[in-house]
């Protein structure tokens, strides 16, 4: 089962990242992720945020000191317990939680959130389905969900572009254990999220390494109730050519 081989690799990953994290993050996520993710969420003091596949904490933890009431999970019990320890003191409430799993995610608490956010985790998410499914229902109306993910553009390791497929890789040299890369194309990274009520009303493409070359890609999606469906009948995987809003 992919998805437990998936949380075995971050499990064995835990400490490494939660080390290389530290309670600031690293250069590449203060650069390229923080900046444009706070500007697409905009205020924060008082609302309550999910954040999804939260790692070590250390943005959970960032927007609790903004004043938001943080709810993080990650389906990494080894990852949870890691931010648990190190932010013991904070606001956050840390729980251990799979995304791929909607009623676990539901379970949280629905119409409870009215922003949604997740730091570099989609590309490592096998089945974004659910997620969207969970998110149409936990977020009030009018919600948003904030995403950064690898740019699928740029930061693939793969010279397929169309075709969703998976790769290992690290993201950290010196990590563990490689995990799973879920490459989608932009249509395909979308899709679940239009067809469960969202509509995408922003983003932002960051540089790292070379300015004409994003890493990553921030995308704003608003719970808008507006569902997208693409008529091909392969339902938004492979190369949906035509939709059809209802």
């Amino acid at each position: 089962m992919k998805n437990h081989s998936d949380r075995t690799a971050w499990d064995r990953n835990a400490s490494f990242w939660d080390n290389a994290m530290g309670d600031d993050l690293n250069e590449y996520h203060r650069r390229t992720v923080r900046p444009a993710v706070m500007e697409l969420l905009g205020k924060t003091a008082g609302e309550p945020i999910l954040d999804v596949a939260c790692g070590n904490g250390a943005f959970s933890v960032f927007l609790s000191r903004k004043g938001a009431e943080v709810t993080a999970f990650d389906f990494s019990g080894k990852m949870i317990s890691a931010a648990r320890e190190r932010w013991k003191d904070s606001n956050v409430r840390f729980i251990t939680c799979d995304a791929t799993n909607e009623y676990e995610m539901t379970a949280l608490g629905e119409n409870k959130f009215t922003k949604a956010v997740s730091t570099m985790a989609l590309m490592d998410i096998e089945n974004l389905s659910p997620l969207a499914k969970a998110l149409s229902r936990m977020l009030t109306p009018g919600g948003i969900f904030v995403f950064a993910t690898q740019h699928p553009c740029f930061m693939t390791l793969t010279d397929r572009y169309m075709t969703s497929h998976s790769y290992k890789g690290k993201a950290l040299e010196d990590q563990p254990a490689e995990h799973m890369y879920y490459h989608r194309s932009l249509q395909d990274l979308l899709y679940p999220f239009f067809q469960h009520g969202f509509m995408a009303d922003a983003l932002r493409e960051t540089c790292f390494r070379d300015e004409e070359h994003p890493e990553v890609l921030i995308i704003r999606a608003v719970l808008s109730g507006k569902h997208y469906e693409f008529t091909s009948a392969d339902s938004g995987q492979g190369n949906p050519c035509s939709g059809k809003t209802i």
